[in-house]
């Protein structure tokens, strides 16, 4: 006579084994302190605070230095993607995969700077599709 024995199929309550990202170990010795240690995200975060407080202050009306502050932001974005590129180890910025972090900091870092770029007054860049969408919703061309 055959015994069966029937497993649970259910999933377990609580979550063990879940693995950091891969390059999250600390990026210097933990003889330094934290902010120190963690250098790569202090960097990238430091990059964009002065961008924020670049165009947070500029003059509004001239618009140069909220578009300098500005490609500063999206500029600590490609930095951090640069640095979790090359660095085998970043700390705190790594989150994801290497791969979807790259991709991700590379991807919005460029959506940044390339929408400062156009924006009115007086874009840096001129792109002509953005005047045959302008034509298609009534804007006359300049």
């Amino acid at each position: 006579m055959a015994i069966k024995v029937s497993r649970s199929r259910r999933r377990p309550v609580k979550t063990t084994g879940t693995l950091p990202p891969e390059g999250s170990g600390t990026a210097l010795h933990y003889s330094h302190p934290l902010p120190v240690r963690q250098w790569p995200i202090t960097l990238v975060l430091a990059v964009a605070c002065a961008g924020l407080a670049i165009a947070w202050f500029g003059d509004s009306k001239a618009g140069l230095l909220t578009k300098v502050g500005l490609l500063t932001v999206g500029g600590s974005l490609l930095l951090a993607a640069v640095l979790r590129l090359l660095l085998p180890e970043v700390g705190m910025l790594a989150v994801r995969s290497r791969f979807t972090d790259i991709t991700v900091l590379s991807f919005l870092g460029a959506v940044i700077v390339l929408l400062t770029l156009v924006t009115q007054p007086a874009p840096w860049l001129h792109l002509s599709v953005l005047d045959n969408i302008g034509q298609l919703i009534g804007r006359p061309h300049r």
